[in-house]
């Protein structure tokens, strides 16, 4: 009975083409790995979400980009209009426009100076 055992064993354990092409090879390291397999399986999904993620950022990053220039370019088109109105000569064509009374000074400020010191 025992030499029976050690027989069917001594089968079992031998590798044969029937056994590989029956897939009984693949069964037998499936069983044996199965939780490196699940963990392998794990980190793989992990790194395709890091993957997928990241690029969403980086896209999100380019699209904040142009925003920023769009609106720094908009800022100094604003801030060189400004200017140029809040130069002298257009706010005098502005003001003589309007038919105000207003002139422009002919004579230079002078600093008044505090006596009681």
């Amino acid at each position: 009975m025992e030499q029976q055992e050690k027989t069917s064993d001594i089968e079992k354990s031998k590798l044969t083409w029937r056994k590989i092409l029956g897939g009984e090879v693949l069964v037998h390291l499936m069983r044996h790995q199965a939780n490196l397999i699940i963990l392998i399986m794990f980190f793989v999904i992990l790194y395709i979400d890091n993957r997928y993620t990241s690029q969403q950022e980086m896209i999100e990053i380019d699209k904040l980009k142009k925003t920023l220039v769009d609106i720094k370019y908009d800022a100094l088109t604003i801030s060189s209009e400004l200017t140029e109105r809040s130069r002298q000569s257009r706010i005098e064509e502005y003001i003589s426009a309007e038919g105000t009374p207003l002139e422009t000074a002919t004579t230079p400020p002078f600093l008044i100076k505090d006596t009681d010191k």
